[in-house]
């Protein structure tokens, strides 16, 4: 098990390789929002609008990535991965894959977020706790829009469909997220925010049970 899900996230890993101008575009929609904040705010200093704005910027971008997992994949390739590997590696190796590209994508948007819109609202934040928010948003984002993503590519219309899928899953991750790094960003100590920590591990740990238990049986189909 562990080499077919080494295996496929190696497979993943090298087809973005290949494929640079995907990664590239969604790097480039990331600096466009950013810029387009950029010119209708100026300069954001309100905690709770420089917080929220940077997570629904990364939401987006987080759906154009995690809905490639699947998409591009044919049904003679998807045959080729049947035959090759269990349906339990496929789907853990490309939720791995997934949180890493997304992790990545994570602290490099707030890097580029807090360069151009500025940090004026991090008076004094609690730099680890908010390491740990973009770290567990970037995992749990991952892992919950991969099994919607293989959801949806077994409809036509699949983008259509992860849409209506994801935005009822995420919103209470989302809302975690966005309470989990306010609180960091106000320097507000663990004893009162370790919680949100414990509950996005929770929803991770949740769709890496359910996408390990359910895709299986989709995988057939």
């Amino acid at each position: 098990m562990r080499k077919e899900i080494t295996a496929i996230f190696l497979r993943d890993l090298r087809m973005e390789w290949r494929q640079p101008h995907a990664v590239g575009s969604i790097l480039l929609y990331i600096v466009a929002s950013i810029f387009v904040a950029y010119l209708g705010f100026k300069q954001v200093v309100d905690v709770q609008t420089w917080n929220a704005l940077f997570w629904i910027i990364v939401l987006f971008a987080a759906f154009n990535a995690a809905s490639r997992s699947f998409s591009l994949e044919n049904s003679g390739r998807r045959i080729y991965l049947y035959t090759l590997a269990r349906p339990e590696a496929v789907i853990l190796g490309k939720m791995l894959y997934n949180a890493f590209l997304l992790t990545v994508m994570v602290f490099l948007g707030m890097f580029i977020y807090a360069g151009v819109i500025g940090i004026a609202p991090l008076e004094d934040p609690d730099w680890l706790a908010l390491g740990v928010a973009l770290f567990l948003g970037g995992i749990g984002l991952a892992f919950v829009l991969t099994l919607i993503s293989a959801l949806a590519a077994q409809s036509d219309n699949n983008l259509g469909l992860m849409a209506i899928l994801g935005l009822p899953v995420i919103l209470p991750l989302l809302l975690i997220l966005i309470r989990f790094s306010k609180n960091a960003i106000d320097g507000i100590a663990w004893s009162a925010n370790g919680t949100y920590a414990l509950q996005l591990v929770a929803l991770a740990l949740l769709s890496l049970g359910l996408s390990y238990i359910l895709f299986p049986y989709l995988w057939r189909e």
